[in-house]
């Protein structure tokens, strides 16, 4: 375990090589614990990451993981869409299982508030598609819409009156979609936001180069994944933001070159929840099968994942637009029943090229040492290193945090 935390370095990200729910939360639930800063970089609600502690089950959508670990400085960077009652739910929930997030806490002033009615215009712009793109409807799409065109309001906009551009803003929804604006509600839940957010929102690119100066350990946790990135995914059956290492510096605000590490995190098999393509799916009883082993439902829709089996080419794309320095793979025991399991190796004429490896069919449930798994389990191990030029130092065998085997 230490050689492998030492080889991170004083900055890594953690960082989803697949179509997000990947298994970022419970990778940066027991790495944070040995880093000093933990930042969440960009996206907003519509990410869903869960970690099971001592039995309990914690899912979060604004705040990263890592936030468990207590005295611990969190960060939400300025490249987040923040949904006020969604941070506030999270924060009470946190504090009825014993944690005060709040003191500890720091908002970037340049983040953008997602209002409510932004879920409502991200409804009618589904509706409105000849073919829907599967949003979750959270309104990410529209608020960073509000971004691009640069009349959002920001968090550093939170202790100020937004009644003048929530009333344009309700001009043009109703003129343009026929959607209205509750604004007294929209403003009531800013003022709720006000009471409990009080000193949290600053400038946090300051405050984390001063983490840097001062030599601590900063851990940054990606939302979605990489094919879902806006500019690298497959688009436009894809999020509305940089799901990349890169996007995540910038997010937060932090120099290309302080980045040591970066862990890339990918199920041994593969999902994807909404519409796109998915070259290595597999429906009917295969399918189902996986999703029940590995309970494949969204952790923010409840919506059941689409699931198949590993691609290298994704991986590899995930390594190049990443630099992925190792690898996370989770889950390897939902395919502990598997006679065969096929792994995408490329494409002849459009059709996708499988490998078949051998099956282990023995249970890899809980296992913490690698020298445990059995002889096949370690062999899908070590081809997906040879086929990636990437080390696995993670290996998910469970939900639980210690449901893990690390590699040095």
């Amino acid at each position: 375990m230490q050689e492998f935390l030492s080889s991170l370095g004083q900055v890594s990200a953690i960082i989803g090589a697949q179509w997000g729910d990947e298994g970022k939360g419970k990778a940066t639930d027991i790495v944070s614990e040995h880093f000093d800063v933990i930042a969440r970089a960009c996206g907003g609600a519509n990410a869903g990451h869960t970690i099971v502690v001592d039995g309990k089950k914690h899912i979060f959508h604004l705040l990263p993981s890592g936030c468990l670990h207590e005295g611990k400085p969190v960060v939400l960077g300025a490249g987040m869409v923040i949904h006020l009652p969604t941070l506030l739910e999270e924060i009470e929930t946190l504090k009825e299982a014993g944690v005060d997030i709040v003191p500890r806490l720091s908002i970037s002033d340049e983040a953008h508030i997602l209002f409510d009615y932004y879920k409502d215009l991200d409804a009618k712009l589904e509706e409105l598609r000849e073919q829907g793109i599967g949003t979750t409807k959270r309104g990410i799409g529209p608020a960073y819409m509000e971004k691009a065109k640069r009349s959002g309001i920001r968090m550093e906009n939170l202790n100020s009156d937004p009644s003048d551009a929530l009333s344009a803003a309700a001009k043009e929804l109703e003129k343009t979609y026929g959607l209205t604006i509750d604004i007294a509600s929209e403003i009531a839940r800013l003022k709720e936001a006000q009471e409990v957010l009080k000193g949290c929102v600053n400038d946090t690119v300051m405050q984390l180069h001063g983490y840097l100066k001062e030599g601590k350990k900063i851990l940054i946790e990606g939302a979605q994944g990489t094919l879902l990135d806006i500019d690298h995914g497959s688009y436009p059956f894809v999020t509305s933001s940089s799901t990349t290492s890169a996007g995540a510096l910038q997010g937060l605000g932090i120099p290309p070159n302080a980045l040591k590490s970066c862990i890339g995190i990918a199920k041994a098999y593969c999902t994807r929840v909404g519409e796109g393509g998915f070259a290595t799916e597999v429906e009917g009883e295969v399918g189902d099968r996986l999703r029940e082993r590995g309970g494949e439902y969204g952790a923010t829709t409840g919506r059941p994942r689409r699931c198949g089996w590993l691609h290298i080419d994704d991986l590899n794309k995930a390594v190049m637009l990443n630099g992925i320095t190792h690898w996370n793979i989770t889950k390897l025991d939902v395919l502990d029943e598997e006679e065969k399991i096929p792994v995408g190796v490329g494409y002849d004429n459009g059709n996708v090229v499988y490998e078949q490896i051998q099956g282990w069919k023995a249970s890899t449930v809980g296992m913490t040492k690698f020298e445990e798994l059995p002889e096949n389990a370690q062999s899908y191990i070590k081809y997906i290193e040879d086929k990636t030029g990437v080390s696995v130092a993670l290996i998910g065998t469970g939900q639980g945090r210690e449901e893990m085997i690390v590699r040095s």
